[in-house]
C-alpha cells in the first residue's frame, strides 16, 4: 500500500551560496538513505529560502517482508557420531533459535546446515524520523551554528517541522522542535502557523499565502518579468546564471522591478559599478544600446500591489555604494600607481614580499624576451607592465573589490597616461583564469602573463608546496594549463625541460624531474583524446610544447582513420623487434641477401631523405611501408645465424621504429 508523504523542514533565512553549492548532493543523499531502508522510490525537492522540501507523490507504508538465508558449516563437521558439535549449536545461536529448527541444504556441493529466517519489514513511519536525521546530519553547507541549549548544529536555526504521511503527523522531534501539523506563508501574509490537514491541502495554503515552493517556476516568472520588462522599456537586462539562482534562491514570491541611479556615476569603470551591483545588492545590470545605463533590475520578494517603496529603498540603498566607489575611483587616481607598501605585504612564508615576487618576474620577463625576439616586444613596455602589474593592490578600489585586481590598475594606468599596450597588459595578467578563458591579446601581455604563473609554480616548488591529491590551494595546475594555453596561442616555442631548468637557477633546489612531470600530467589532460596517444608522442622524449601538440594532432588523426588498423600491427611487430636495440649501427647494403632487405631499403631511404610539411605527413609516408614490411617479415628471417647480418637486419628495422619514435614511440598506443 502506498501513501503521499511530505517532508518539511522550516527554516530561519538559509544563505544562497552554501545551498547552491550543496544542492547537486541533496538529492542523491536523499535517495542514499531511501535505498538503504528499502524504501527506494521517486521524489521531488523543492527550497525556499525558509524550507526544504521532500515530496513523495507515492511512498510504501512499510518495507517488504524478505527472507534472509544463512549457510552453516558442513554436516559432516556439524555432526561426530550423530552428535552436535559446537560447529552445529553456534550456528543455532546466531540464527536464534533451537538446533531442531535448523535444517540441512546444499552449497557448493556439500550438504551444510542451513537456515531460512522471514523478516518482517518494518513500518515506514518508524523508520522516517531517523531517516531525516541522517538526512539532515549528512547536508554540507560549510560553517554550522548551534542556538539555545542545543549541542546540535545547523547551518540556520531549525523552526518548524512537518512530517505528514497521508493525513496523519509522523511524530519526531528534530533539533528540539516537535513536528507538527502547521507550516508558515510569506512573512508579509501571515507570520502565524496555519494548520495543514493534508498533503494537498499543503500545496494550496502556501500558494494562496504568496509562497512559491517550486524553484523553477520562481525563476522562470523571474525571466518572464525580464522579457516583459525589455519589451515594455526598451532595455537589455544582462542574464547572470550564479546571480539568477543566488536571487531564486533567497525569494518566495519574485517579482523583478526596474530602477534608477545618477548618471554621474557612469563616469566609473562599468565593472565598479556592477559589482556594486551584483555582489552587494544582487541586482542585475541594465544596458540600452548596448551601453551601460543608469539603471538596475531587483528581483522583490515583497507581497504588495504598490512597489514604488520598494523600488525607492533599493535605489536609495544602492546610491552610496556607487558614491563610495567613486570616492575610491577618484583618490586612487590622485594618489597615482606605485608599488610603496608592497614590501610590506607577503606573498608566500619562503618567498618574500609582493615586492620580490616582482622582482623574479622581472628576471623570468627579460629572459622570456631574449627568447622571443623575433617578436619585436619592446622592452621598456613589457617591464613597465610587470613593475606595475600589481601596484592596485594598493589602491583603496582594490581594497574594496578584490576581484577588479588588474582591472582597476589597467583603468588607472590608461587615465595616467602610460602606453596602451602597458595597460592592456596589466589588464590581461591573470588570462587565462579558466578553460573556457580568453588569453592575453598581445605577445607582451602573455609574457607578462606567461612571467606572474612561472614564478608562482618555480617558487612554489622550491619550497615544496606542490599539490597533492585534490588539494591545489595556490592553483598551481591552473597555472599550468595557463602556460599551455598561452603558448600554443602565440605560437612561442617552450621546452618545458629546457625553460623550466633555466629559470629555475634563480629559485631555492627545485626537484625537476618532479616538476616537469607535474608539468606534463596537466599537458596530459588537456586533450579530449586516446591518452595513450598522448603517452605515446611524450615517450618519445618531446618537450617542446608546439611540437607535442602537432605530434599528438598528427598521431590521433591517423590512429582515428580506418586505414590504422591495417598497419597498426606491422609496425607493433616492428616496435617490439627494436627493443632493446638501441644502438644502430651503419646499414651494410652488402650484407642483403634478398630482394625484399633491398626493397625495404630503399624506401626506407627514399621517405627518410625528403622533408614533410607536417608530423601527419611524415607518419603517412613512414606508414606506406606497411606493405613492404609484410613481404620483408615473411621472407627474411631477422634473427639469422651470423651474427653481422642479424644485427644488420635488425639495424634496418630499428632504423625505421626509431624514425617513427621522432614523432611518437608506436607500441604505446592502445586502440
Amino acid at each position: 500500500m502506498l501513501q503521499p508523504l511530505l517532508i518539511e523542514i522550516g527554516v530561519e533565512e538559509l544563505p544562497a551560496v552554501p545551498l547552491l553549492k550543496e544542492l547537486p548532493n541533496i538529492e542523491k543523499k536523499w535517495l542514499a538513505i531511501l535505498e538503504k531502508n528499502s524504501l527506494t522510490c521517486e521524489f521531488e525537492f523543492y527550497y525556499t529560502p525558509r524550507r526544504l522540501v521532500l515530496w513523495h507523490s507515492e511512498f510504501k507504508i512499510a518495507q517488504e517482508d524478505s527472507i534472509e538465508e544463512l549457510f552453516g558449516a558442513p554436516v559432516a563437521i556439524a555432526y561426530k557420531d550423530g552428535v552436535a558439535t559446537n560447529a552445529a549449536l553456534g550456528f543455532a545461536k546466531k540464527c536464534g533459535v533451537e538446533l531442531s529448527e535448523i535444517g540441512k541444504s546444499e552449497k557448493n556441493g556439500k550438504e551444510v546446515l542451513y537456515y531460512k529466517k522471514e523478516i518482517s519489514g518494518l513500518k515506514s513511519e518508524e523508520l522516517v524520523p531517523t531517516m531525516i536525521e541522517e538526512f539532515m546530519n549528512s547536508l554540507k553547507f560549510g560553517k554550522s551554528m548551534r542556538w539555545g541549549s542545543l549541542s546540535e548544529s545547523f547551518i540556520r536555526p531549525i523552526r518548524w517541522l512537518n512530517v505528514l504521511f497521508g493525513t496523519a503527523q509522523v511524530p519526531m522531534t528534530l533539533f528540539g522542535v516537535n513536528s507538527a501539523s502547521t507550516t508558515f506563508v510569506h512573512r508579509m501574509s501571515s507570520f502565524d502557523p496555519v494548520a495543514v490537514s493534508n498533503v494537498s491541502e499543503y500545496f494550496e495554503i502556501l500558494k494562496n499565502g504568496n509562497v512559491d515552493l517550486f524553484q523553477d517556476e520562481r525563476k522562470a516568472r523571474i525571466l518572464c518579468d525580464f522579457e516583459n520588462l525589455e519589451k515594455f522599456e526598451g532595455i537589455t537586462i544582462e542574464r547572470d546564471d550564479e546571480l539568477l539562482d543566488e536571487v531564486v534562491a533567497i525569494t518566495e514570491n519574485p517579482t523583478a522591478l526596474i530602477g534608477q541611479f545618477d548618471k554621474e556615476f557612469l563616469q566609473l569603470p562599468i565593472e565598479v559599478i556592477i559589482a556594486s551591483m551584483k555582489e552587494h545588492q544582487r541586482y542585475f545590470p541594465v544596458y540600452r544600446e548596448g551601453k551601460l545605463s543608469n539603471e538596475f533590475i531587483v528581483v522583490s520578494n515583497a507581497v504588495t500591489n504598490d512597489f514604488t517603496k520598494v523600488i525607492a529603498g533599493n535605489e536609495k540603498v544602492l546610491r552610496p555604494r556607487l558614491a563610495d566607489g567613486l570616492f575610491f575611483y577618484n583618490n586612487d587616481l590622485k594618489n597615482g600607481l606605485s608599488t610603496k607598501g608592497l614590501e610590506k605585504v607577503v606573498f608566500i612564508d619562503g618567498l618574500g614580499t609582493l615586492s620580490d615576487k616582482i622582482d623574479r618576474e622581472m628576471i623570468i620577463a627579460k629572459e622570456l624576451l631574449k627568447a622571443y625576439s623575433s617578436f619585436n616586444i619592446n622592452e621598456v613596455n613589457l617591464l613597465r607592465a610587470v613593475s606595475l602589474a600589481k601596484a592596485d593592490l594598493m589602491s583603496e578600489m582594490v581594497y574594496e573589490f578584490t576581484e577588479l585586481q588588474g582591472l582597476m590598475g589597467s583603468y588607472y594606468a590608461t587615465a595616467l597616461g602610460e602606453n596602451e599596450s602597458v595597460a592592456t597588459a596589466i589588464k590581461e595578467q591573470y588570462l587565462p583564469t579558466g578553460e573556457d578563458s580568453e588569453l592575453p591579446s598581445t605577445p607582451l601581455s602573455a609574457i607578462v602573463a606567461m612571467s606572474i604563473k612561472l614564478d608562482t609554480l618555480l617558487g612554489l616548488f622550491s619550497i615544496d608546496q606542490i599539490p597533492t591529491g585534490s588539494r591545489d590551494p595556490f592553483a598551481l595546475r591552473r597555472a599550468v594549463n595557463g602556460l599551455v594555453r598561452i603558448v600554443k596561442e602565440h605560437n612561442f616555442e617552450f621546452n618545458i625541460s629546457e625553460v623550466l631548468r633555466s629559470l629555475g637557477k634563480n629559485y631555492k633546489q627545485i626537484d625537476f624531474e618532479k616538476l616537469e612531470q607535474f608539468f606534463l600530467e596537466r599537458l596530459n589532460q588537456s586533450y579530449n583524446v586516446n591518452p595513450s596517444i598522448i603517452k605515446a608522442v611524450l615517450s618519445s622524449g618531446e618537450r617542446e610544447i608546439l611540437k607535442i601538440d602537432q605530434k599528438i594532432n598528427a598521431l590521433n588523426t591517423i590512429v582515428n582513420s580506418e586505414a590504422y588498423s591495417s598497419v597498426s600491427a606491422t609496425f607493433k611487430r616492428v616496435a617490439n623487434i627494436s627493443e632493446g636495440f638501441e644502438t644502430i649501427s651503419n646499414i651494410d647494403e652488402s650484407l642483403f641477401e634478398n630482394e625484399h632487405e633491398n626493397k625495404l631499403y630503399k624506401e626506407f631511404s627514399s621517405i627518410t631523405s625528403k622533408k614533410y610539411a607536417t608530423y601527419e605527413e611524415n607518419l603517412d609516408a613512414l606508414f606506406s611501408m606497411r606493405e613492404t614490411l609484410d613481404e620483408f617479415f615473411e621472407h627474411v628471417m631477422v634473427n639469422a645465424e651470423d651474427e653481422k647480418i642479424k644485427n644488420n637486419r635488425k639495424s634496418l628495422v630499428a632504423s625505421i621504429y626509431h624514425e617513427i619514435r621522432k614523432i611518437a614511440d608506436i607500441k604505446e598506443v592502445s586502440v
